[in-house]
């Protein structure tokens, strides 16, 4: 199962785990992680509202290959559709490869630090 880590830390905890990672591999270990750091929750939340968790989940499921169908299979409007996924996508929660979206993880993980 694919997992995406999504992280509320500072950049010091970032920098942690990539040297965790990094000495790991050096090491021998094959390490296939992907982590996604928010410097705080406001920005995580505005990320990923309920609305883009929602489109999240249909990429997820179904791939598209316009932002135009994407809009009608959900049925929103495709302007805010559009913003939705350039969020998404600057953000890293949405790939696109050869013009196709996807997000294929099976698992959003959240850590939380205090």
């Amino acid at each position: 199962m694919s997992t995406l880590n999504l992280h509320v830390s500072d950049e010091a905890d970032m920098a942690q785990r990539f040297v965790s990672a990094w000495k790991r591999a050096e090491q021998g270990e094959s390490v296939d992680e992907r982590h996604l750091t928010f410097l705080t929750l406001e920005t995580l939340l505005c990320a990923l509202t309920p609305q883009r968790l929602e489109l999240l989940r249909y990429v997820h499921r179904h791939g598209t290959d316009s932002v135009a169908a994407l809009a009608r299979e959900l049925g929103r409007d495709s302007k805010r559709v559009h913003e939705d996924v350039a969020m998404l996508e600057a953000n890293g929660l949405i790939l696109r490869e050869d013009g196709h979206l996807t997000a294929p993880w099976e698992r959003l993980a959240a850590d939380l630090m205090l």
